[in-house]
């Protein structure tokens, strides 16, 4: 290792060890352990993704998992699919009226919204499942189709260790409130945008 060489490897690990004791000290610092609340909203794609992706995170310790999608339509989706056939710890269950600006049935998407809730409420007071994902509720929230506080105090009211993901744009600012963690995905670029349609497997 020539000179040069040696004085760049001495200066990244100094910078590593620094980092490492920041990491460490940021770990040590997290002393409380129970369920966390998740808001991922923002206009860009990715927030029901990265929901499904702690799905697939927790049923890889076999934990169990409630799924309720709001807005999302009748077709099945890939993951829909997925843990319907082959992930029997997933309580999974979809709004199924379609997208509400396909309906135009305000009236019956509140109804449909108000059968999903009864099901999603359900999930938020059993404490045997450890991750419940309520994607696109936000929506339910926004249109008012949907009461905010009877929302809230289910969210609130869940069991201890019990962990729930809130996706969807916008949401209100009670919502982001009560999440531990938010984040807002941006929306920088898109391929719809440009005229490429949704892909099977990628998009939905």
């Amino acid at each position: 290792m020539s000179e040069e060489q040696d004085k760049k490897q001495q200066s990244h690990q100094k910078k590593m060890e620094k980092l490492k004791d920041n990491v460490d000290a940021s770990i040590a610092a997290a002393s409380t352990e129970r369920g966390v609340g998740i808001l991922l909203t923002g206009n860009g794609k990715g927030k029901s993704s990265s929901a499904f992706g702690m799905v697939m995170r927790a049923l890889g310790y076999e934990y169990k998992v409630g799924v309720v999608q709001f807005i999302k339509g009748q077709q099945l989706s890939g993951e829909e699919l997925y843990v319907r056939d082959k992930c029997p710890q997933v309580t999974f269950h979809q709004m199924g009226t379609g997208f509400t600006w396909d309906t135009q049935d305000r009236s019956g998407d509140i109804a449909a919204a108000k059968t999903s809730w009864a099901i999603a409420e359900k999930m938020l007071a059993d404490d045997s499942y450890h991750l419940v994902v309520l994607d696109e509720l936000t929506y339910m929230l926004s249109f008012k189709y949907l009461d905010e506080e009877m929302v809230l105090k289910a969210l609130q009211n869940r069991p201890e260790n019990q962990s729930v993901v809130v996706t969807g744009r916008g949401g209100g600012s009670a919502l982001a409130d009560w999440a531990d963690t938010v984040s807002e995905i941006k929306d920088v670029k898109h391929a719809y945008n440009s005229g490429v349609m949704a892909r099977k497997g990628v998009d939905f």
